[in-house]
């Protein structure tokens, strides 16, 4: 075992003060020297994508002790996607990510623990984990903490996914308010995250595919015995890694982004996956560029499963079908494959055993080829840095898309649009100034575009927004462009009645108007002023980065990108 940090020389304060303190707490003594593992609960009552995690904590702190370590639940925020986001618009969820990371750091490495093992589980709380491993860079692992199940009703199979874009029926008068109260009662039958590949199951995956999970942890039902048996290796991994001094960065590498991406294409990922994806380099120091990489792939890189949003197939069945090692099975041939992973072996040897369980949820490369990737950068004079899009939620039959803009600053006027019939078919929806300085921190666009499908609408009217989406968010939908309204981003310059031309096979999204005129405007555009309030947004308005660079906290730069 290597010298560890937190033992603390004999005779000195810090031992003195902590000795007292364990003592009292009943830490017998002959512990003081063994590694101390903190294991990172991002839990909270109010939401059931945290339920079963309290208990899995305890379970994961029995077997710390049987390994040879001294474990200590550490809690920090936890955010949900369908709770956090009720109030100031779903400004809360992305600076979230950060307190989590922050959070973490205080805890920590202000006590000087040893290794981290962390309990990831609904959107944020992931890539929030995978970030501060890269800053503290302690030896790390993730555990998974799996979907929730979904129930019947009316004779079908429904899910949250369902329930969410029933309030668009609701709002177009195709459903009454008692039919979406009785899908409520029936959707989620268990703890965990949302089914479907959105953001959260999406960077489950993504955590694997950077090494950072046991092999084999994603997708996985919530509370199973494959979860468990997952936490009880995991264990085993972190003491490893502690003794041999294998630390995130010999993990997360370019080599380990590379085949991230990859993963993300071949799943047609959540749309936010790529913030993140930047996010964690950052924090790691990996100098990649998330959405470079997804160009560099698009064309070689096609979607091999069709999970919903992006087909007919649900989460368990992928997970059936062997999950994300059968996915990255079918891309050997497009993998880093010695890149390493917290179990000890490179994924060469951890693909050599693997099989795909039904080829009709993981298909070939070669089957699939003609549908391309799953998720896309578009550009054009309307994203000059890029915005993404969910090719494999996008309508197949829409190849080009041309219509006049209706601009709206708040999510809430775009659903009344809705609800008073003020959209057409033909309309492409601005939602703008939702992005991470606008809110500041994103504003929820999901709920939208989600009313969109269950309005009938969603192959029929476009969205371009920079603010928040869902994974499951399916439709003619471009997300996180970039720059962002706020700051000087061309999205601020559009006008109703503009129109706005998006083109699927040349990726783009751009603004059809002559240069005069967006000179014109251009020169009379001011920012939003900055907020005055006193709040963690206001915080985290004079610390956010542009999304480009994964939307992560730093000194301030300047308010517009050009």
């Amino acid at each position: 075992m290597n010298a560890l940090r937190s033992n603390f020389e004999v005779g000195t304060t810090r031992w003195a003060v902590r000795r007292s303190q364990w003592l009292a707490m009943g830490i017998a003594p002959g512990d003081f020297d063994r590694p101390k593992i903190a294991i990172v609960n991002s839990s909270s009552s109010l939401s059931v994508c945290y339920a079963h995690l309290d208990g899995l904590a305890k379970r994961i702190a029995d077997e710390v002790r049987a390994a040879g370590g001294l474990p200590f639940e550490i809690r920090t925020v936890a955010p949900s996607d369908f709770v956090t986001s009720a109030g100031r618009s779903a400004r809360y969820l992305l600076p979230s990510r950060d307190l989590i990371v922050n959070d973490i750091e205080v805890a920590v490495e202000g006590a000087l623990l040893d290794g981290m093992i962390c309990l990831s589980s609904c959107d944020k709380t992931t890539p929030a984990h995978l970030m501060a491993a890269g800053r503290l860079n302690l030896p790390t692992v993730l555990v998974i903490g799996g979907y929730q199940a979904g129930g019947v009703c009316g004779g079908r199979e429904i899910d949250i996914d369902d329930v969410y874009e029933a309030v668009g029926s609701v709002a177009a008068g195709t459903m009454s308010n008692e039919e979406l109260t009785e899908m409520t009662a029936c959707a989620v039958q268990g703890p965990g995250v949302c089914a479907g590949l959105g953001t959260a199951n999406t960077m489950h995956m993504v955590a694997e595919a950077l090494g950072m999970t046991v092999p084999g942890s994603a997708p996985v039902r919530a509370g199973s015995d494959a979860m468990l048996a997952n936490a009880v290796t995991a264990v085993q991994h972190l003491m490893d890694m502690i003794s041999a001094g294998t630390r995130p960065a010999d993990i997360m590498t370019e080599a380990a982004f590379r085949n991230a991406v990859v993963l993300t294409l071949a799943i047609g990922g959540s749309v936010n996956a790529p913030r993140h994806l930047q996010a964690i380099a950052a924090e790691t120091g990996v100098p990649v560029n998330v959405y470079q990489l997804i160009e560099e792939y698009a064309a070689s890189i096609p979607m091999v499963c069709t999970v919903r949003p992006n087909g007919p197939h649900r989460v368990q069945s992928l997970e059936a079908a062997g999950g994300t090692l059968a996915v990255m099975k079918r891309l050997e041939d497009h993998l880093q494959l010695g890149a390493a992973t917290v179990s000890g072996a490179d994924w060469s040897k951890i693909l050599a055993s693997v099989s795909v369980g039904d080829e009709t949820v993981v298909q070939s490369v070669a089957r699939s080829r003609s549908r391309g990737p799953g998720l896309a950068l578009f550009r054009g004079s309307l994203a000059p840095d890029g915005a993404v899009v969910k090719l494999g939620a996008f309508p197949p039959d829409v190849q080009r898309f041309i219509g006049p803009a209706k601009v709206f600053e708040t999510e809430e006027d775009a659903i009344a649009a809705i609800q008073e019939g003020r959209l057409a078919p033909g309309d492409v929806v601005v939602l703008r100034g939702l992005g991470p300085k606008g809110g500041p921190g994103t504003v929820f666009a999901a709920g939208f575009v989600a009313a969109l499908n269950g309005a009938g609408l969603a192959q029929k009217v476009a969205c371009v927004t920079d603010g928040e989406l869902s994974g499951l968010n399916r439709g003619i939908t471009i997300g996180q462009v970039m720059p962002e309204a706020a700051l000087g981003g061309p999205l601020a310059l559009v006008e109703d009645g503009d129109i706005i031309e998006i083109d699927v096979a040349a990726r783009s999204v751009n603004h059809r108007i002559e240069a005069a005129e967006l000179t014109t405007r251009r020169e009379s555009w001011r920012p939003p002023a900055p907020p005055s309030a006193r709040s963690w947004l206001t915080q985290y308005w004079h610390l956010v980065q542009p999304l480009s660079a994964g939307a992560v906290l730093g000194p301030q730069t300047a308010t517009t990108e050009q």
